[in-house]
């Protein structure tokens, strides 16, 4: 039997147990594999995430996915159930500093969602492999057991999990770092150390999340507005009322992701206070002072939201040959979804190539 644990329940991750059952099941080695996954929070796929309250279901990280990727084309319309696969056909607008909105920017072929929101690209991948989800777990330590060849893992309660003869790490960038410089792991130090520093020298932007919702439709030509010069407080305004199944008739509700700037200096603040100031930019953007006073909100900060350039790859595929892979959108140099999801399910077909060795 080969073990293998990942770290975090990922878009990536997802793909790549997706794929490595996918592989090992066409060189008929299903059973010789095993796949437990460990996640800090209660829900799945990361930054792609979902909420719902009452009737109303919204995306407050990630938007969509484009379709700039074949296979993942491919894996939504084709390998996937596609009931409830929905597109946004709403275009994307811009804005710049000064406020001035403008057409201009609808250059995506598709904007994928589903009628239950994105969390369901996880769920639906989770859910053709055998792999053992725990959720609310939080990884605090991991260990190489050199002798064997094997890792494990320690979480926050003192459980310990393992061995594993692969370990998948799918956390951020800087947090993947923080593991791997705590780790126990001295046979390899040099391969330990230069992947710990090429995480850390990922750079991340940081985005603050309000949630507007109004009783009432805005009515406007645009799915979203997103500023080209990075120079506004606001760095985008989704309608999920454009994604069909989000929002009843009659309603709106905007997503209102802040600039980098605006969040790092913001980002421990009391909340009501910055939806408040975020409510008011909105609403001077969009020209409309009933954006002032939503009926309620919601929140979100993603320390690590997206990364602004990948990682060298070359301490990435050292670490591979102790047993150790790190996916995502920061190893594949591109924070968008569909590159998360492309990386996840190469590492994983290389994966089962591997152990099958």
């Amino acid at each position: 039997m080969t073990r293998i644990g990942i770290v975090g329940a990922g878009a990536a991750a997802a793909a790549a147990a997706y794929a490595i059952d996918r592989t090992t099941t066409k060189r008929d080695a299903s059973d010789d594999v095993s796949v437990t996954v460990l996640e800090k929070s209660g829900g799945l796929c990361g930054r792609a995430a979902t909420r719902r309250r009452a009737d109303v279901t919204y995306d407050y990280g990630a938007n969509y996915v484009k379709s700039d990727d074949e296979r993942v084309v491919d894996l939504l319309t084709e390998t996937l159930e596609s009931d409830g696969l929905v597109d946004v056909t709403d275009p994307v607008w811009t804005f710049d500093s000064g406020g001035e909105i403008a057409e201009g920017r609808d250059a995506d072929d598709h904007k994928w969602t589903y009628e239950a929101g994105l969390t369901q690209i996880a769920k639906r991948l989770f859910a053709r492999t055998d792999a053992t989800i725990h959720r609310n777990t939080r990884v605090e330590t991991i260990s190489r057991e050199s002798a064997a060849g094997t890792w494990r893992l320690e979480d926050d309660a003192g459980d310990r999990w393992g061995p594993f003869d692969a370990l998948l790490l799918n956390p951020p960038a800087p947090q993947t770092a923080d593991l791997l410089r705590s780790a126990e792991w001295d046979a390899d130090p040099d391969v330990r150390r230069r992947l710990a520093d090429a995480a850390e020298a990922v750079p991340y932007r940081t985005i603050w999340t309000g949630v507007f919702h109004y009783p009432f439709e805005l009515d406007v030509p645009y799915y979203a507005l997103v500023n080209t010069d990075k120079e506004h407080e606001i760095g985008w305004i989704g309608r999920e009322e454009c994604k069909p199944g989000h929002i009843p008739d009659g309603e709106s509700l905007l997503v209102v992701q802040a600039n980098h700037e605006w969040s790092v200096d913001r980002y421990d603040d009391d909340p009501d206070a910055t939806l408040e100031a975020l409510a008011e930019l909105t609403a001077d953007l969009l020209g409309d002072e009933r954006l002032l006073e939503p009926d309620w909100t919601d929140h979100q900060g993603w320390r690590y939201a997206l990364p602004e350039d990948g990682v060298a790859l070359e301490p990435v595929r050292a670490a591979e040959d102790a047993g150790l892979y790190c996916l995502g959108d920061w190893v594949a140099g591109e924070g968008r979804l569909h590159a998360a999801l492309r990386n996840g399910l190469e590492t994983g077909e290389r994966i089962a190539e591997n152990v099958s060795n």
